[in-house]
């Protein structure tokens, strides 16, 4: 029998298979030169826009510093991110785009917790390992096992963003007694304002006041007047930057003086809104996720040092102490999410972050089962001896506020009642 055919069909798989293997060669060397993508939106316009900013500054510098060391997983990374426009109802379809039109590689979730809500309905489905950034509570609704909120609440929220106002009020003599409650009607005001609720009667305090104003308000006078009416100690204040600016002006121009105001107001971080109000902070005791203390800084100079030498062509806040570090530091996990698990894959990813600590450049942190973080590091500061000739210099450091409580990052003393402050 000739063999000759055979030969040639012999000759013939083999040429096919060296050209599939040389295939795969090729799509997996197509594949190592592609980017890992990584989808987001961020808040560049609306009432949200100057947090937002901060963030994708600080995300940006992240970029450019994981590129310039090699990428992850031997691969460059690239950001695509959309601006939501601060509207809640802009971020599903700006997430499914991501996933489906885009395909992302890998999610971070929005800023702020009205806007982190939306975006569970559209990743769940996918699996994706979601960090949301400043979210309040939000997994408590979900119970999302690839959820990971960069917020220093921890393991309680409910109870955390409030809790810190209500032990300096504890530690003043006389203790205070009655406490008013007022919150803009969102998710994150609800559930500040169950806060109070709860830490009230935690501490003993009686709630005489609490009610809640429409997203959108201009003319706190009323809000304020309401308040004032049931005399209360001290006042928390649940509010996004636009209302906490305006109750701060009310609070100014009607003369209101509790003993002791403020809590959980979003916005009074943020260079613009400080400059802004100046001298009418005097007094007001506020949260703060991170300052410029010694203790602090200490880690952290080397990003702030970019990103304020990068602020002003940037066109965002010049310091970026709020958001700047926290959209850098929110990379920082995502990446320490993929290197540890060494793979792409949500599912070991989450695994790995779960049973980890993340070392960044605003402390070091450990996820518990619902994504907020084992140990809360959430700090009050008090505003005081503000000026209207306050500046940029003024801000930069820690001559106007004190930390008041963790006692392990107190920086000074709270001048109690507020008005002695004013």
């Amino acid at each position: 029998m000739d063999k000759r055919p055979l030969k040639c069909a012999a000759n013939g798989v083999g040429l096919l298979g060296a050209a599939i293997v040389a295939g795969t060669v090729m799509i997996g060397s197509a594949l190592a030169d592609d980017p890992i993508k990584i989808g987001f939106g961020f808040s560049q316009t609306g009432p949200l826009a100057p947090n937002g900013k901060q963030a994708l500054l600080g995300a940006k510098i992240w970029e450019e510093e994981v590129n310039a060391k090699g990428g992850l997983l031997g691969r460059k990374v690239e950001l695509i991110s959309y601006d939501d426009q601060s509207n809640p109802a802009n971020v599903p379809g700006i997430y499914a785009k991501l996933l489906d039109v885009d395909k992302v590689d890998l999610i971070v979730g929005p800023y702020g917790t009205n806007l982190v809500a939306p975006a569970f309905p559209v990743v769940m489905p996918k699996g994706k390992v979601m960090i949301g950034l400043f979210a309040l509570e939000v997994n408590s609704h979900f119970h999302y096992a690839n959820y990971f909120s960069m917020v220093p609440y921890g393991p309680d929220p409910k109870v955390s963003s409030a809790e810190g106002f209500f032990e300096v009020a504890e530690a003043q003599n006389p203790k205070p007694q009655t406490v008013a409650i007022i919150s803009e009607d969102s998710e994150f005001g609800h559930n500040g304002a169950e806060s109070g609720e709860i830490n009230a009667k935690k501490h003993g305090m009686k709630v005489v006041y609490n009610k809640s104003f429409p997203p959108g308000t201009t003319d706190f006078a009323p809000v304020i007047r309401a308040v004032a009416a049931t005399n209360p100690d001290i006042v928390v204040v649940c509010s996004y930057p636009l209302s906490s600016v305006g109750i701060v002006q009310s609070v100014n121009e009607l003369g209101f003086k509790p003993k002791m105001i403020g809590g959980e107001m979003v916005g009074l971080q943020a260079t613009v809104f400080k400059d802004r109000l100046k001298s009418k902070l005097n007094g007001f005791i506020n949260y703060e996720t991170w300052v410029p203390s010694p203790k602090l800084m200490a880690r952290a100079k080397p990003f702030f040092d970019k990103y304020q030498a990068r602020a002003k062509e940037a066109g965002v806040d010049p310091l970026g102490y709020y958001l700047g570090g926290w959209g850098y530091a929110d990379f920082q996990v995502l990446a320490a999410g993929v290197e540890g698990a060494k793979s792409l894959d949500d599912a070991k990813i989450a695994d790995w972050l779960h049973h980890n600590e993340v070392h960044t450049v605003i402390g070091d942190i450990s996820f518990g089962p619902e994504g907020e973080w084992t140990k809360p590091a959430l700090m009050q500061v008090q505003y005081h001896d503000l000026t209207d000739a306050a500046n940029l210099e003024t801000w930069r450091g820690m001559s106007y506020q004190n930390v008041v409580y963790p006692a392990d990052q107190k920086t000074g003393d709270v001048i109690y009642p507020y008005e002695k402050a004013k």
